[in-house]
């Protein structure tokens, strides 16, 4: 046996060497794999039999007789054939106009879908809603499906409009449990935020969540650079696979001048969930960073050069262009210590935050709150004008610090939360770790479709 084994490890030696000698090329990688694969790695060990490109090849030709074409199209019963087709609705739209693009030539679901008070509700003049049909193979309507989440209740409606075996069309409305599902995006900015989301296919909403979270940070109205970059983790609230909604915004990351922001959401049990970053701090703040919301009125607008002073109003306040009427909320929670009138302010409202913090919101068409009420951070307390000394619609915004005027910024980056407890620590590791793996990801797939 001993003797077996002997010659077997000679010949398969004088095999190796002889291989050795033929495929050079082949042993040096399989060594480099092999030192690659170290330290517990697995790895693929390549074949040390003969060359593939120098065994035999022999060629075999064989006639290949297709089935009639009549015996295929009776194995797919064209006559069962049903035709499904999905359109996104107009607010033009007429049941006609819908049924027409939908590829239905149906008079008599046409009428029905007129007549229809569910349908004329939820459809007509709904932009934007996704109408699936299901067709006969003469293009008479067989189905017609309507999905739409009217509420936060986590359900949505499923309207269901049928033929009937006798030929009629019948409509009911069913409801099911919205399912969540993660996604992943993100977008390098070329011009805007909302350019980048909308190249992406990134919703509004889940865009707006992101300005929130990295509010603290970085100053979204005036401090966005091109090739700035965003990776993110939501969720999209489906129903029967289709998307009818955005949920809260799970984890995030984003460059700006090429420093990394991340954040992802945790919820402690028995407390108020929040954003942290990845190592476990608490990014709430005890004040936003501006006093308006971050969208697509105001993702164009910068700070402005003053028209009647002729020179930059930050050193004193921050100057924010917007349209008429866009709305203004207060950064933190407060109590309105005036409302009104005041020389070149024009319409103007102070807020008084804490014995030494006190904000102003300057040049408003209109004041939403009054002299003593007490108001919660992000509430609305006006919307932007141009009263006073303004030449223009914008907003001009101060912070103040025992009278003394403070970058709002600064003033934003003072926490009021505690960071993830000793105990919750596991649970928050685990969770951190799987969004650090899908931010990667989707940072990889924004990097490589920026090439």
């Amino acid at each position: 046996m001993k003797n077996g084994f002997i010659t077997a490890a000679e010949a398969l030696l004088t095999r190796a060497v002889r291989t050795l000698e033929h495929h050079p090329k082949h042993v040096t990688a399989l060594v480099a794999a092999l030192m690659l694969g170290g330290g517990g790695a697995a790895f693929a060990v390549a074949s040390l039999g003969p060359d593939a490109a120098a065994l035999p090849v022999r060629e075999v030709v064989e006639a290949v007789l297709p089935h009639r074409l009549a015996a295929q199209a009776d194995a797919l019963d064209l006559y069962s054939l049903k035709l499904f087709r999905s359109e996104v609705v107009r607010s033009t739209d007429s049941a006609e106009s819908l049924l027409k693009r939908l590829g239905i030539d149906d008079a008599a679901a046409a009428a029905f879908l007129r007549t229809e008070n569910t349908f004329r509700t939820v459809v007509l003049g709904r932009a934007g809603r996704t109408v699936t049909a299901e067709a006969s193979r003469t293009n008479a309507l067989d189905k017609l499906i309507v999905r739409w989440a009217p509420d936060d209740t986590g359900s949505f409606r499923r309207l269901v409009i049928e033929r009937t075996p006798q030929g009629q069309f019948s409509a009911r409305v069913e409801v099911a449990p919205l399912v969540p599902n993660a996604r992943l995006s993100g977008g390098v900015i070329r011009t805007s935020l909302f350019a980048a989301a909308d190249e992406s296919r990134v919703p509004d909403a889940v865009a707006t969540q992101l300005t929130e979270i990295f509010s603290s940070d970085i100053d979204f109205h005036r401090a966005l650079h091109r090739d700035d970059r965003f990776s993110i983790v939501y969720e999209s609230l489906e129903a029967d696979g289709e998307p009818l909604r955005t949920g809260r915004v799970l984890s995030a990351e984003f460059v700006n001048k090429g420093k990394l922001y991340q954040a992802v959401w945790f919820q402690e049990p028995g407390q108020k969930g929040g954003y942290y970053t990845l190592d476990g701090k608490s990014l709430a703040s005890s004040y936003l960073a501006s006093p308006m919301e971050f969208s697509r009125v105001t993702s164009g607008f910068s700070m402005r050069f003053h028209p009647i002073l002729q020179q930059w109003k930050a050193h004193l306040g921050t100057d924010y262009g917007a349209p008429m009427g866009t709305a203004v909320r207060t950064i933190g929670d407060g109590v309105v210590e005036f409302a009104g009138v005041q020389n070149g302010f024009g319409n103007v409202v102070i807020i008084q935050h804490s014995p030494k913090d006190k904000t102003v919101y300057a040049h408003l068409s209109r004041i939403g709150v009054q002299r003593g009420q007490a108001v919660k951070q992000g509430q609305s307390v006006g919307a932007v004008g141009m009263t006073g000394w303004a030449t223009g619609p914008h907003l001009h915004f101060e912070f103040r610090v025992n009278g003394v005027h403070q970058d709002p910024m600064l003033m934003a980056r003072r926490s009021e939360a505690v960071n993830v407890s000793v105990a919750a620590r596991p649970a928050f590791d685990r969770v951190a770790g799987l969004m650090r793996a899908q931010l990667a990801t989707a940072a990889l797939s924004t990097l490589a479709s920026a090439q």
